[in-house]
């Protein structure tokens, strides 16, 4: 069984904010395979299914992103999933807007979801597709992570939309080494 997990915050005023990728892939994601993420336990919303013949579990943690680790630790627990089986979608500040990065493991780059899932799980090796927000420097990073989209960021997310889409569906069958040379 896979686990990809969409790294947000919870609440309507986080929607449509840098840090709240993992969240809108994550429900395009699913709304594309007709699956509802509507199901609550260890205070994240989840949905188990099947797509493409293997058994997932897409999740969207409901505690703010520095806790996201509890939440993720508690659905490794309780379905038995290998740390080999978890891909993490996160926003990332040092990578151009729109550009889109998979790697198998590595450090949490200073985002505090990825601290707190790495301190929770006691490893970095688990799997992560990294979408570039850019920074700018000229807002504190609070700031700007919390803040929502402009035009054309909302034009280039909805573009990538599919793309993503797409490797998730492929993460479901290939090897991570094959996905990797596909989209990276």
């Amino acid at each position: 069984m896979k686990l990809i997990v969409g790294l947000g915050n919870p609440g309507k005023e986080y929607e449509n904010t840098r840090h709240n990728i993992g969240f809108i892939f994550i429900d395009y994601f699913a709304k594309k395979n007709k699956v509802n993420i509507d199901k609550e336990k260890f205070n994240g919303l989840y949905a188990q299914t099947t797509i493409n013949n293997e058994k997932v579990i897409l999740l969207k943690p409901l505690s703010f992103m520095n806790l996201s680790g509890e939440v993720v630790r508690k659905y490794v627990d309780y379905f038995k999933i290998s740390i080999d089986d978890i891909l993490i979608i996160n926003d990332d500040l040092d990578m151009d807007f729109g550009k889109v990065r998979l790697r198998p493991d590595g450090s949490s780059g200073g985002h505090n979801g990825l601290k707190n899932i790495s301190l929770n799980l006691n490893t970095e090796k688990f799997k992560r597709l990294k979408f570039g927000i850019s920074n700018n420097k000229l807002i504190d990073t609070k700031d700007y992570v919390l803040g929502k989209f402009s035009k054309d960021e909302k034009e280039v997310i909805n573009n990538a939309k599919e793309k993503i889409s797409n490797l998730l569906s492929d993460y479901l069958i290939l090897d991570f080494d094959k996905l990797m040379c596909k989209y990276n």
